[in-house]
């Protein structure tokens, strides 16, 4: 179990560098697309499996995420990827944000309640 949790953490540090590959500039537009995607979803705090359950819980950080890092990775330009990984690199050794996750989480509450209210209303018509 220790292994499989040591594996999603190296993930949400790749998820990190394709964060910044997103950003970069060279980046090709539908690199950059797939690269955001991969990103919101890898350091989000919902996932499609919580975390929690055992084996499972992991099961998407340990097959589903490496899949679309590995997929932007061999989409991009061997600079950017250098540059993207210096970058994760210095902005995971910066402290945690406990306000930034709580304004995800919020956001994300936000969403799910619209969308309730939204199915909500297409119901009752």
């Amino acid at each position: 179990m220790r292994k499989l949790k040591e594996s999603a953490r190296r993930i949400k540090h790749d998820a990190l560098t394709v964060y910044f590959i997103a950003r970069n500039p060279d980046t090709p537009i539908f690199v950059k697309l797939l690269a955001l995607a991969i990103a919101a979803y890898a350091l989000s705090p919902i996932d499609l499996i919580p975390d929690f359950i055992p084996v499972l819980g992991y099961l998407d950080d340990v097959i589903l995420l490496p899949l679309g890092i590995m997929l932007v990775i061999k989409l991009t330009p061997a600079l950017v990827i250098e540059v993207s990984r210096t970058r994760a690199a210095e902005v995971a050794a910066q402290p945690v944000s406990n306000g930034a996750a709580a304004v995800v989480i919020v956001v994300w509450l936000l969403c799910a309640w619209a969308f309730g209210y939204w199915l909500l209303g297409m119901v009752g018509t």
